[in-house]
């Protein structure tokens, strides 16, 4: 029953920041002034604790695995069921695109230059992973380079044995405090989400949204194919849950997500939901959702296939099968370094055009709804990182399925 009131809560002050928000149109600088600053201090607690719970977690899950191939085992699934489920993301946009045409026809004066984020090559991908100063990376929050020391850590407590197990019990008490600190910070929750949505809606009123409506209806109907279709059959065929029960059980993140628009940020809620809502077991979860939180941007990549084509629908760029599928690989391989925070998947969006020769003056179009299409796409990762724990706990038989969300025999 607590879980339920608590999301109960976070929906209900979600629904009142969006009519608050309407009710400021006309002063939004209130809504920035007096109701923003609550939603920072979420932000900012929950920012706090992502470094210290990541490398706990990874580190516990990593050497709980007792089995380096079975670490690897794991983690060939998860990026595999990730890129997959990202690049059926990006078809959905695309066939979006090109069925709605939320450009077409639209003409809306374009005033601002958008300068293109560099496309980084593979090779540096790859290498950026691994960091040359781990304190570094922990204390700058690099999330990819904290995973890949992280599973260093656990690998090595799993290579040593018994010696090991004094360096594990730490992590493993830093870990536990770590939740106990989420479960804190998840009582502000409600509150948190109400101020960061006011503003939101009180500076981009209906207004400012409806000459780019389209686009937007667009996203969010991608957004909610995509986890009818694609996480409700994994969840469904993997682990016999019934999607119903699954969607509800991750509520409480995708709703955090839906407000604070980073999947990094809500990671400790989303570890929380998979573990206790989900079943997910603390190894399966350890690994696979901060993982997930960094890698996996189903909502991020959907959101670029419908975009690239608005844009060039408001040119008048015809683009065929070869550049539809540079949509797609561009998109699916830059989801791997794009950090789970408010405003990456719009870095994104400039990497796409360049890779199909787009004007980048375009995007400045979609930076003035970008906020308002973030919360859905990130909402969409979370529920994937979610969906992707359970499928790869499933195939382990670590899933152990909490009664209410089981399917009923």
């Amino acid at each position: 029953m607590k879980k339920t009131r608590l999301t109960t809560k976070i929906l209900i002050g979600l629904v009142l920041g969006i009519v608050v928000g309407l009710m400021l149109g006309g002063s939004p600088q209130i809504a920035t002034d007096y109701i923003q600053p609550f939603g920072t201090l979420f932000l900012r607690m929950i920012k706090m604790i992502i470094v210290p719970l990541v490398l706990s977690s990874l580190v516990v899950g990593a050497a709980s695995m007792g089995d380096v191939k079975k670490l690897g085992r794991i983690g060939g699934k998860t990026v595999v069921y990730y890129m997959a489920t990202t690049a059926v993301a990006v078809i959905i946009g695309l066939i979006l695109g090109n069925v709605m045409n939320p450009g077409a026809g639209l003409s809306i004066p374009v005033d601002a230059s958008v300068q293109a984020a560099e496309a980084p090559r593979i090779a540096d991908t790859i290498l950026n992973i691994i960091p040359d100063n781990a304190l570094s990376a922990l204390v700058g929050g690099n999330m990819l380079q904290t995973i890949a020391f992280a599973l260093f850590l656990g690998i090595g407590i799993t290579l040593i044995g018994e010696k090991g197990k004094p360096f594990l019990n730490f992590f493993e008490s830093m870990a536990e405090v770590m939740y106990k600190i989420v479960g804190i910070i998840m009582s502000y929750a409600p509150i948190g989400v109400f101020a960061l949505i006011t503003p939101v809606v009180a500076q981009n009123g209906p207004a400012v949204l409806l000459p780019l409506l389209k686009v937007i209806l667009a996203v969010y109907i991608g957004c909610i194919i995509h986890a009818a279709l694609v996480y409700s059959s994994a969840v469904k065929i993997f682990a016999r849950m019934n999607p119903l029960n699954f969607f509800k059980g991750a509520a409480p993140a995708s709703a955090v997500a839906f407000s604070t628009c980073s999947s990094a940020g809500t990671l400790p809620v989303t570890i929380k939901s998979a573990r206790d809502n989900l079943g997910v077991s603390e190894s399966v979860s350890s690994f696979v959702l901060p993982l997930g939180a960094t890698i996996n941007m189903d909502g991020t990549a959907l959101y670029q296939g419908v975009c690239a084509l608005f844009v060039a629908q408001i040119y008048g760029i015809e683009l065929g099968i070869a550049q539809q599928l540079t949509i797609v690989l561009t998109a699916t391989l830059a989801s791997i370094g794009t950090a789970g925070v408010p405003g990456a998947g719009f870095i994104m969006l400039t990497m796409v055009l360049t890779a199909v020769g787009l004007p980048l003056e375009g995007s400045a179009l979609i930076a003035g709804i970008d906020r308002v299409l973030d919360m859905a796409r990130t909402s969409v990762n979370v529920t994937g990182d979610m969906a992707g724990s359970v499928v790869i706990a499933a195939t382990e038989n670590e899933l152990s399925v909490p009664k209410e969300t089981a399917e009923a025999k």
